[in-house]
């Protein structure tokens, strides 16, 4: 008798979900990405919903991953690195609160781990500013449009991904590497 993987999510929201699903997309472990929507008050909303600030929600990931391949520990370090905690509601251009810093926990567990990742680099002095990321329980979870899913690999906005999203991957093989599928590592 094989035993059953046992398959655990984590939400995120850092940003453009177009530039943080790329990333972790690329991570062993992580089963799979999906961009949408959660942490507001609106059900079923749409991206201009969102966009238009109308609806509470964040910009998000729900990852799923394999916790004996990867650790929630280790997607924090790769969330916190992979984008700038210390900016209140805004990621590069991307400004509002659709775009703020936000770990939704699904379990206890999670919030402590969440927490104490979070306090362990405030007093890391890594940052000049204090972490803004919000950490919260997670309620609900919108799948975004289709158009929103594996936006990188589209193709869709090359000019956007090359300036945007490129030195986030980059980031990641940099300081990431052994944490990679193999398929994403560069030669």
């Amino acid at each position: 008798m094989t035993e059953a993987k046992k398959i655990e999510a984590a939400t995120f929201a850092n940003g453009c979900f177009w530039c943080t699903e790329a990333i972790f997309k690329r991570v062993k472990g992580v089963v799979s990405v999906m961009s949408g929507y959660t942490g507001g008050t609106t059900e079923n909303p749409t991206y201009w919903d969102v966009a238009m600030k109308k609806t509470g929600h964040a910009e998000s990931l729900q990852v799923e991953y394999d916790p004996k391949v990867i650790s929630y520990e280790t997607l924090l370090d790769i969330f916190w690195a992979t984008h700038d905690p210390t900016s209140l509601n805004q990621q590069g251009y991307d400004a509002g609160p659709e775009y703020r810093s936000a770990i939704f926990y699904h379990t206890d567990e999670q919030k402590k781990t969440a927490e104490e990742s979070k306090k362990k680099l405030d007093e890391s002095g890594k940052y000049d500013k204090p972490i803004v990321t919000e950490i919260v329980p997670f309620t609900k979870f919108y799948k975004a449009e289709e158009e929103n899913q594996n936006f990188y690999e589209s193709g869709k906005r090359p000019d956007y991904c090359r300036v945007i999203i490129d030195p986030k991957i980059k980031k990641l093989l940099k300081e990431f590497n052994d944490e990679v599928k193999e398929e994403y590592k560069e030669d």
